[in-house]
């Protein structure tokens, strides 16, 4: 019953956690986007063809870093959703095997 308790804690620690992450995941990509408009606008109004705009865009400094970061947010904001589906797992396991002790002697 102890883990059952731990594992409740955690997930709704986890679960607090996602909102969090998926906010800055959020950002980031909101972030990526207009810093990807902001500078194809840039090459354009610079004289660059706009059939090599998408090709030269994600190799600008300031976009690939954006890129990176909404990269990074996105994985933690996943790796957190595993984490709680890990955490209901193992509940599961637990309440089954209460579940079954308890009915096993009737």
């Amino acid at each position: 019953m102890r883990e059952a308790a731990k594992l409740r804690r955690d997930l709704k620690r986890t679960v607090k956690a996602a909102f969090g992450l998926g906010q800055d995941a959020a950002i980031a990509e909101r972030h990526y986007k207009v810093l990807l408009a902001q500078e194809s606008l840039r090459l354009h109004g610079e004289g660059m063809p706009v059939g090599l705009i998408d090709k030269v865009i994600y190799g600008v400094e300031s976009v690939a870093d954006a890129r990176m970061e909404r990269d990074i947010a996105e994985a933690r904001y996943k790796a957190c959703q595993e984490a709680i589906n890990s955490l209901k797992i193992q509940l599961r396991m637990i309440d089954n095997q209460i579940d079954r002790e308890w009915h096993s002697d009737l």
